[in-house]
């Protein structure tokens, strides 16, 4: 089986400032392997690195660039199969969450996991969604 690093083309407005996190800390921002594009978790920061102050605004960024990494691989958010989700203050967070992810995740909808947890690399951050693609038949 064949695994590749999805590479962002060095112009991606969306990952400019995000790349020497992937150095840092060791890891890429999405796989593809036997059919699938599993993308690493996605935290709600703008492009510029600053992070919204709300959930949605959060969500929205996290979503946004899940959708981007989709895009470059040739996916869509239809082809969402599985997402998790990591919420710090679930009870709080989790009526706006859902909100914004009505608007970009439609039926057939993917298997999706959601977690409650303490904490996220950076104290603002409140969310961080990890997601698998599979390639269309």
């Amino acid at each position: 089986m064949t695994t590749d690093v999805l590479h962002i083309p060095e112009d991606n407005e969306m990952f400019a400032n995000y790349r020497a996190a992937f150095e840092t800390y060791g890891f890429s921002p999405a796989v593809r392997s036997g059919g699938f594009l599993f993308i690493s978790g996605q935290v709600g920061v703008r492009p510029d690195g600053s992070v919204p102050a709300d959930i949605a605004g959060q969500t929205e960024c996290a979503l946004q660039r899940i959708g981007e990494l989709l895009r470059i691989a040739g996916f869509g958010f239809a082809d969402l199969v599985d997402v998790t989700s990591y919420h710090v203050d679930i009870a709080d967070t989790l009526p706006a969450f859902i909100e914004v992810k009505q608007r970009f995740i439609k039926s057939p909808f993917p298997a999706w996991s959601i977690i409650g947890i303490s904490g996220l690399s950076r104290p603002e951050l409140k969310i961080e969604i990890k997601a698998v693609a599979a390639l269309r038949e």
